[in-house]
C-alpha cells in the first residue's frame, strides 16, 4: 500500500476519533446542553462515519496484500468430555497417568489477557495436577503413596466424589544420578518474540543453574536448518553453556523433524548408561518443513524412545501454539508438557520441580478401578479423556501408560452414582469399560508380580467401594509391577478434607470453562467462596493465584 494512502485514511480515522471526543468528553458542551435524542444520532453518525473509514481502511489493505491472515492459529486436540458409565455394563475404568501441567498454564494466561479460553484447551486432569496436595510419602521400596478419599460431591447432592492421589518420591538431587541433557531450541521466525525466545533463554538460564560437574550438555536449534550450538559440554562450564544461550537469535522457517533427529544423535553419543537421559525441546509447536503432521512427529518420537533417551516438552508464545503436537510429542517420548508464560512458571518447572522434570521414578504408568455395584451404580472420570485405555490394555505390557517424575503427584476424581440410585444413566459407549472383566475375575495379570498394599484392608462385599489397581514399570524396565489398594468404608469423610474440597473447586472450574453438561450447580461466585474458606491456601501462591484467577472469571 502506498505511504500516501495510509496517511490519507490514518487522519481521516483519528479526525472522526477526535470529533467524538470532543462531543462526549468532560470539557465538550454539546452533551451537557443537547436532548438524549440529539447525543444518540450524533454518536449514530459519527459511528456510521467511522464504520465507512473502517471499510475503505480493509478494503485498501486487501488491494494491497491481499486477505487478511487470522491473528490465532492455535491448535488444540478435540475433547470430547467423558460420560456417566453404568457399573453392570463397565466396571472397569482404565487410565494412563498424566503428569503434565501445560493446560493450567495456558488457560491462565488466557484469563490474565481478558480472552476467551477454547473449551479443547481446557484438561482438567492437567488443572488438577498443578498443584500440590498434602499426600504422605512413599514408603521404603514403593514409587509412590495411593490416597483415596470418599465424600460427597458438591455440584450435585445425589452424588458422591471420589479421589485418587499417587505421590512419587521427592528427589535427593545432592545424590542424584548424572544427567546427559540436549536442549533442543526451536529459533525459527515464529519465536521471535519476548515470550517466546525471550522465555526461552531466560529459562535455560535458570535450569543452567542447577547444572553439576558430572552433568552433560549439548545444545541444538533449529530453523530452516538444524545447527549444532554446543556437544557435550560439562555442567561445569556454565559461563560457556549461558554465553551460548544468551547469543540465540530467531530467524527462518520450521524444521522441526530435522532437529529432533539430531538431538537424539547427540544424546546418544554421550549416554549415560546409569544416568538420566533426556531432550528438553523448547517451542511453540508451529513446524513447517520437514515432518509437520501429529501423527509423523509420533511416530518419529516412539521410534526415537526406544533408544532409552526420554523427550520433555515446554511451550512459549501466544497466538500460533500448536498444543496438540506438543502433547503428543512429550506423550509418545515418555517425558512431560509444560507451557511456560512467565520467569515464575519457569522457575517451577526447571527449579522448584526440578527433580519431576529431569528425572523418572516410575514409567508406563497406568491405573484401573474396579467398582463394586453393591455400592455404585455409575461413574464418571472427570478428565483424562485423551489417556483412557481399552480395559484389556492394563495387563498389555507393550501398551504405553504414563511418566512420573520424582516429586510428581497425580491426582484423578470420579463422581459416583450410589448403588441404589434410580438415576437413568442411559446407554453408553462401552469401549473402555469392560474389556478384560473376564480376566480381571480369574486374576490374570499378565505375568507381572501382584503385591497388594502394605496395610491395605481386606476386601469385603459390604464395605469394599471399589478395587484400585496400579501398574508401572522401572525407569530401565521393560516388565510391569502390579499393585492392588482396596477401598472400603474408611475411606469415605462426613465432611471433604482440605485437599478434596481445594480439587473439587478445580475440577468444577475446568467444568465451567468447558460449558461442561455435567457442571451441575457450579458457579465460580460460589467457588471463589469455598476456596476462601479452605485452611491451608494462604501462604500457597500458586492457590493464592488460582483464587484470583476464580474471582476473575466471575467478575467477568
Amino acid at each position: 500500500m502506498k505511504r500516501g494512502k495510509q496517511l490519507t485514511i490514518g487522519l481521516l480515522m483519528c479526525a472522526l476519533l477526535a470529533g467524538l471526543l470532543s462531543g462526549c468528553g468532560a470539557g465538550g458542551g454539546k452533551t451537557t446542553s443537547a436532548t438524549e435524542a440529539e447525543v444518540k444520532a450524533e454518536a449514530g453518525s459519527y459511528a456510521s462515519e467511522t464504520m465507512a473509514a473502517q471499510s475503505q481502511w480493509d478494503g485498501a489493505v486487501m488491494e494491497a496484500e491481499g486477505p487478511p491472515l487470522s491473528h490465532n492459529t492455535e491448535e488444540y486436540n478435540y475433547i470430547a468430555e467423558n460420560a456417566f458409565l453404568a457399573v453392570a455394563n463397565a466396571p472397569l475404568s482404565t487410565f494412563a497417568a498424566d503428569v503434565d501441567t501445560a493446560s493450567y498454564a495456558n488457560l491462565r494466561r488466557k484469563i490474565l489477557e481478558g480472552n476467551e479460553v477454547p473449551a479443547d484447551a481446557v484438561r482438567i486432569e492437567e488443572m488438577l495436577n498443578y498443584f500440590t496436595y498434602d499426600y504422605p510419602e512413599p514408603t521404603e521400596g514403593e514409587p509412590f503413596s495411593v490416597t483415596t478419599y470418599i465424600g460427597d460431591c458438591p455440584w450435585n447432592e445425589n452424588h458422591k466424589l471420589l479421589q485418587i492421589g499417587l505421590q512419587a518420591e521427592k528427589p535427593d538431587l545432592e545424590n542424584q544420578k548424572p544427567s546427559n541433557l540436549v536442549f533442543l531450541i526451536d529459533v525459527s521466525g515464529s519465536m521471535e518474540s519476548a515470550d517466546k525466545l525471550g522465555l526461552v533463554k531466560r529459562a535455560f538460564l535458570l535450569l543452567t543453574e542447577n547444572l553439576r560437574p558430572e552433568d552433560t550438555v549439548s545444545i541444538v536449534t533449529y530453523a530452516s536448518s538444524d545447527t549444532v550450538v554446543l556437544d557435550g559440554v560439562s555442567g561445569e562450564e556454565k559461563a560457556a553453556i549461558m554465553t551460548a544461550i544468551e547469543n540465540l537469535t530467531a530467524g527462518g522457517s520450521t524444521d522441526g523433524s530435522k532437529g529432533i533427529e539430531t538431538a537424539y544423535r547427540l544424546a546418544e553419543e554421550h549416554f549415560q548408561k546409569d544416568g538420566n537421559n533426556r531432550v528438553i525441546l523448547a517451542t511453540d509447536g508451529d513446524l513447517n518443513l520437514g515432518l509437520t503432521s501429529e501423527g509423523d512427529l509420533t511416530r518419529l518420537i516412539q521410534k526415537k524412545k526406544e533408544s532409552g533417551v526420554f523427550l520433555s516438552v515446554m511451550g512459549f508464545g501466544t497466538g500460533n501454539i500448536k498444543d496438540n503436537k506438543m502433547e503428543a510429542l512429550a506423550d509418545n517420548g515418555n517425558g512431560q508438557y509444560a507451557y511456560v508464560d512467565s520467569l515464575m512458571e519457569a522457575k517451577r518447572v526447571l527449579v522448584e520441580e526440578l527433580g519431576g522434570t529431569l528425572f523418572t521414578v516410575a514409567k508406563d504408568v497406568k491405573l484401573q478401578v474396579e467398582f463394586n455395584p453393591a455400592k455404585v451404580k455409575g461413574y464418571r472420570l472427570i478428565g483424562y479423556e485423551n489417556r483412557l485405555m481399552e480395559a484389556r490394555d492394563f495387563d498389555d505390557d507393550a501398551k504405553d501408560g504414563g511418566e512420573i517424575g520424582a516429586g510428581h503427584r497425580v491426582t484423578a476424581l470420579y463422581e459416583l452414582v450410589p448403588a441404589g440410585s434410580d438415576e437413568d444413566l442411559g446407554e453408553v459407549e462401552l469401549k473402555y469399560g469392560a474389556g478384560n472383566a473376564a480376566a480381571a475375575e480369574n486374576g490374570e495379570n499378565g505375568g507381572a508380580e501382584a503385591r497388594p498394599a502394605e496395610g491395605a484392608p481386606a476386601p469385603g462385599a459390604d464395605s469394599e467401594w471399589l478395587t484400585l489397581k496400579v501398574r508401572y514399570k522401572e525407569p530401565d524396565g521393560e516388565q510391569s509391577r502390579l499393585l492392588e489398594y482396596p477401598v472400603d468404608d474408611s475411606a469415605v469423610c462426613r465432611e471433604l478434607p482440605p485437599d478434596m474440597r481445594f480439587a473439587s473447586c478445580v475440577a468444577q472450574t475446568g467444568m465451567l470453562l468447558r460449558d461442561s453438561e455435567y457442571a451441575g450447580g457450579s458457579s465460580y461466585k460460589a467457588i471463589a467462596v469455598e476456596l476462601e474458606r479452605i485452611d491451608g491456601l494462604r501462604g500457597d501462591p500458586y492457590k493464592e493465584e488460582f483464587l484470583y484467577l476464580v474471582k476473575r472469571l466471575a467478575a467477568m
